[in-house]
C-alpha cells in the first residue's frame, strides 16, 4: 500500500470511525438550551444521548457480521443514508421523544461507520502494525472530540440546538460521497461455510475469555468516558459556572488529550509489551476516577477537577488503542464480528450508565463521579482476572 493511499485511509476510516463523537460531542453545548425550549427534564436530556448509545451498540451487533458476509462497503453506504435522514428529521422534532427515537435511529445508523473502519483495518494489518493504525485512527478519531463542542459551541452563537443537527446532515451527506468513490472493498469473497455461521462466531467470541477481557475492559474505561459525556456539561456549566463556549473549550482540551495519549499508546506498543501498556492506562484512569470523587467533599473550584477529568479522558486514547488491536489480533479471521462485539461493549455500557448521571439532579455530580470510579475500577479487575494472569498468544 502507498503512503499516500494509507494516509487517505486514516482520514476516511478516522472520520467514519468518529461516528459517536459527531453525534454527541457537538451536540453537549446546547443540552441546557435543549431542556428549556423542549420543557423537559435533565434525566430526559440525557436519555436522548443514552438512545443513541444504544442505537450505536445495537447496530454494531448486526452490522459487525453482515459485513463479514457482504463486504465492508455496502453497510458504511446504507449506514450513512439513514444517518443522514435520521440527522435531518431530528431537526425538525418538536418535543423530547420524538428526538429520543431518532436519535436512536441515528445510533443505529451511525454505528456502521464505526464497526467497518475497525474490520477494514484488519482485513489490511496485523500485529504491532494494526496497532500503530490505530493509534493513527484514534489520532482523526480525537480531533473530533477537539472540534465537535467547539462548532456546537459557535453555532450555538448563531442558532440554536437546530442548527447542529443540519451540520450533521450536511457531514453525512459529504462523507456517503467519499465512501461511495474513494474506498475500495477489503474483504476477500467470503466461501459459502463463511455465510453460515455468523451465530456460532458470536458464541465463540462472547466465550472467549482473553477477547471478552480485551473487549470489557474497553468497555468499562469507555463506559466511564460517556459518564464523563453525559455530566460534563451540567456539572461544569452549572456547578463552576462556565459558559457554553467556556465549556467547549475545557472539553476540546480534554479531547485533545485523547489524540495525544493515542499516539503515545503507539509508541509504547512498539517498544513494550502491548499489555503493560494498556494495564498502564487503566491504572492512570483509575488514579484519575480517584481524584475526581474526593473533589466531592472540597470547595467547588475549576481547578480542582480539570487534572482529574483530563485523567480520565485522555486515558481512554491508550486503552482503546490497544485493547482494540489486540482484541481484533485475537480473532482476526472474524473481524467484522468482533469489531461489533468491541463497539456493543463501549457504547451499551455507556449507554446503561448516562441516564443515572443525571439521577440526582443538575447541581450535583456525585453520580458522574462515582459511576466513573466504578468503571475504572471494574476495567482494572477485568484485567487482572482475565489478561493479567494468562500467558498466551495476541492472534489466533
Amino acid at each position: 500500500m502507498s503512503k499516500r493511499r494509507e494516509i487517505w485511509l486514516i482520514v476516511l476510516l478516522g472520520t467514519l470511525s468518529a461516528f459517536g463523537p459527531l453525534s454527541m460531542d457537538m451536540y453537549l453545548p446546547s443540552l441546557p438550551e435543549l431542556q428549556q425550549q423542549l420543557h423537559t427534564t435533565t434525566s430526559l436530556t440525557q436519555l436522548s444521548i443514552t438512545t443513541c448509545l444504544i442505537g450505536l451498540a445495537i447496530g454494531q451487533i448486526f452490522i459487525g457480521p453482515y459485513s463479514d458476509k457482504v463486504g465492508r462497503k455496502k453497510p458504511t453506504l446504507m449506514g450513512l443514508i439513514f444517518f443522514t435522514l435520521a440527522s435531518l428529521l431530528a431537526s425538525l422534532a418538536t418535543n423530547i421523544w420524538w428526538l429520543i427515537i431518532l436519535r436512536f435511529i441515528q445510533g443505529l445508523a451511525g454505528s456502521a461507520g464505526l464497526v467497518t473502519s475497525r474490520a477494514i483495518a484488519s482485513d489490511l494489518f496485523s500485529g504491532k502494525k494494526l496497532t500503530k493504525f490505530y493509534a493513527l485512527l484514534m489520532a482523526v478519531n480525537g480531533i473530533f472530540p477537539v472540534i465537535a463542542p467547539i462548532i456546537g459551541g459557535f453555532v450555538l452563537t448563531f442558532t440554536n440546538w437546530r442548527g447542529i443537527f443540519y451540520i450533521l446532515t450536511a457531514i453525512g451527506i459529504g462523507l456517503f460521497f467519499l465512501v461511495l468513490f474513494g474506498l475500495q472493498e477489503t474483504l476477500p469473497a467470503p466461501t459459502t461455510n463463511e455465510r453460515t455461521k455468523t451465530g456460532l462466531v458470536l458464541k465463540q467470541l462472547l466465550h472467549d475469555k482473553i477477547f471478552m477481557g480485551y473487549t470489557l475492559v474497553n468497555g468499562l474505561v469507555s463506559g466511564g468516558l460517556f459518564a464523563y459525556i453525559s455530566g460534563s456539561s451540567f456539572m461544569l456549566q452549572n456547578i463552576f459556572g462556565l459558559s457554553s463556549q467556556g465549556f467547549s473549550l475545557l472539553y476540546a482540551v480534554n479531547g485533545l488529550g485523547i489524540v495525544v495519549m493515542s499516539q503515545l499508546a503507539g509508541s509504547l506498543a512498539t517498544r513494550y509489551d502491548e499489555r503493560h501498556v494498556l494495564k498502564g492506562g487503566v491504572l492512570v484512569a483509575l488514579l484519575g476516577a480517584i481524584l475526581l470523587f474526593i473533589t466531592l467533599f472540597l470547595p467547588h473550584h475549576l481547578s480542582y477537577v480539570v487534572a482529574p477529568l483530563f485523567l480520565i479522558v485522555s486515558m481512554v486514547g491508550i486503552v482503546s488503542t490497544v485493547a482494540s488491536s489486540l482484541a481484533m489480533q485475537h480473532e482476526k479471521k472474524n473481524s467484522g464480528s468482533a469489531s461489533a462485539v468491541l463497539g456493543l461493549s463501549q457504547n451499551l455500557i455507556g449507554g446503561l450508565l448516562s441516564p443515572f448521571v443525571g439521577i440526582m439532579g443538575r447541581d450535583t455530580y456525585l453520580p458522574m463521579a462515582a459511576l466513573i470510579l466504578m468503571c475504572e475500577v471494574a476495567a482494572l479487575m477485568t484485567y487482572q482476572l482475565t489478561i493479567g494472569k494468562t500467558d498466551h498468544p495476541t492472534t489466533k
